[in-house]
């Protein structure tokens, strides 16, 4: 495994991230995810023929983390039935479940990454020493291709919402 530092801070230090960052145009790999009701599923298999859009966040009880999924979760209903919108964390299913439940989050695919961290690995977002996610979109098209790939340069920073949504739904007319 390729562990870098430099890349992000976690609570002001330095930390490890695994992995080589994404860009667009590789094609995607597939992980497997923990749904909220514990089951198993490989994320990229489970959401065939859509394009997808994964927003890796460090955790859902985060102010950032609460307004991005929120935000996407709203987002989600008018996007229709060929995109599916994806957010993962490092939480816990059941974490996951109650904080959707108390926020009416619905219209996203919440989903733990915490027993392989098979996505934080193949997709460059795992910090090694707090074993969080840094936060990251992905948008992967109905062919399994990455069409786009950005890392926000601090937990903090939101991603822009309007450039995600116009990218995804330009590959709808693919």
């Amino acid at each position: 495994m390729i562990e870098r530092k430099g890349i992000i801070e976690f609570k002001g230090k330095q930390v490890s991230v695994a992995g080589m960052d994404i860009i667009a145009g590789e094609k995607a790999k597939d992980f497997r995810v923990i749904k909220q009701d514990w089951s198993e599923i490989s994320l990229l298999d489970a959401t065939r023929g859509k394009v997808r859009i994964i927003a890796a966040v460090p955790s859902l009880d985060t102010s950032v983390c609460d307004r991005e999924t929120r935000h996407f979760n709203m987002e989600a209903a008018a996007m229709g039935k060929d995109i599916t919108i994806v957010v993962i964390s490092m939480d816990l299913p059941y974490a996951q479940e109650r904080w959707c439940g108390a926020a009416g989050v619905d219209q996203v695919l919440v989903v733990s990454d915490h027993k392989y961290a098979e996505f934080g690995d193949n997709y460059a977002c795992l910090m090694l020493e707090p074993r969080l996610l840094r936060r990251a979109i992905f948008i992967v098209d109905k062919h399994n291709v990455i069409r786009y790939a950005k890392y926000m340069p601090a937990l903090n920073v939101e991603p822009d919402y309007a450039e995600v949504l116009a990218e995804a739904k330009l590959l709808l007319k693919d």
